[in-house]
């Protein structure tokens, strides 16, 4: 995954037909490289129509998704592992190549304790077969690290790092966020520079998850620190403007973040690409 992209929750969060000939000219129209595909149910994600519209207008395409609460590595590794395996069935049949997200938890996962040795076994066991299956469809497995009020499993970079170099999967990558490194990180680009080679795919978010720019993010440390890293990877810009109320709720937005998608799309995918070309990232 190269270039600047775009999450698709800026049109929908159900992967319908209508999602898809919606968002996917739209990002086309805007210049970008890819969409990032929310497959929050997967079995109902829409696919050969998904397919063709990006190869019509040129785009390539990630996956990404939360594991369901009754479906998490630590309450029931066998449910994950089929929940997660129909995701990466639909992955492959979009000609997606990376697979990411809350892929080892539930967003909103938390249990009033820091993880236990026991949960953190089980974490590791799921992402060792988890990145198995996606290897069986040429796909790179991406673990993006959430802030500790949606996860209490991992929170910094450090901590994946870790979980990355224990599995030891070659097809395990390191997804970052700069809304949730705005929340724990002691600085964006010490972040971005602790990922090291493992760092393949980055969510561009504004610290109210609104327009880019019209926050408290540090963008020029969040571009230093790529440019520092030779990052090479995705860049996509996530806002949520159309949530189903379960992830809203997982998410702790209750409010509009943004007045338009228009707003997000005209004023801060500008903001985002004249950061990025400032610092020789495009």
């Amino acid at each position: 995954m190269k270039g600047f992209g775009i999450h698709t929750s800026l049109w929908a969060h159900d992967w319908t037909e209508q999602a898809a000939r919606q968002a996917i000219p739209e990002a086309a129209k805007n210049g970008l490289a890819f969409v990032e595909i929310a497959l929050i149910e997967p079995n109902r994600a829409e696919t050969a129509v998904t397919r063709a519209l990006l190869e019509q207008h040129g785009l390539d395409a990630c996956c990404s998704l939360g594991l369901p609460e009754d479906a998490r590595p630590t309450n029931n590794a066998d449910k994950a592992l089929e929940f997660v395996t129909l995701a990466l069935e639909k992955t492959a049949a979009i000609g997606a190549k990376l697979f990411t997200g809350v892929t080892y938890g539930s967003i909103g996962e938390r249990t009033g304790k820091p993880p236990t040795t026991t949960e953190l076994d089980a974490v590791a066991r799921f992402l060792d077969k988890a990145a198995a299956v996606a290897r069986g469809f040429g796909i790179t497995f991406g673990i993006e690290v959430v802030n500790r009020y949606e996860s209490h499993l991992f929170n910094t970079t450090e901590q994946a790092v870790a979980l990355i170099e224990r599995v030891g999967a070659p097809n395990i990558v390191l997804h970052l966020d700069t809304y949730h490194m705005n929340i724990e990180a002691t600085g964006q680009a010490n972040a971005i520079r602790a990922a090291g080679a493992h760092l393949a795919y980055i969510h561009l978010s504004e610290s109210h998850r609104g327009v880019p720019g019209t926050g408290t993010i540090a963008w020029d440390e969040v571009f230093a620190g790529l440019a520092g890293l030779g990052f090479t990877g995705g860049m996509a810009l996530e806002s949520f403007i159309y949530m189903p109320p379960r992830l809203a709720a997982a998410l702790s937005v209750w409010r509009p973040v943004a007045s338009s998608r228009t707003a997000i799309i005209e004023e801060g995918l500008p903001f985002l690409r004249n950061k990025a070309r400032q610092y020789g990232l495009i």
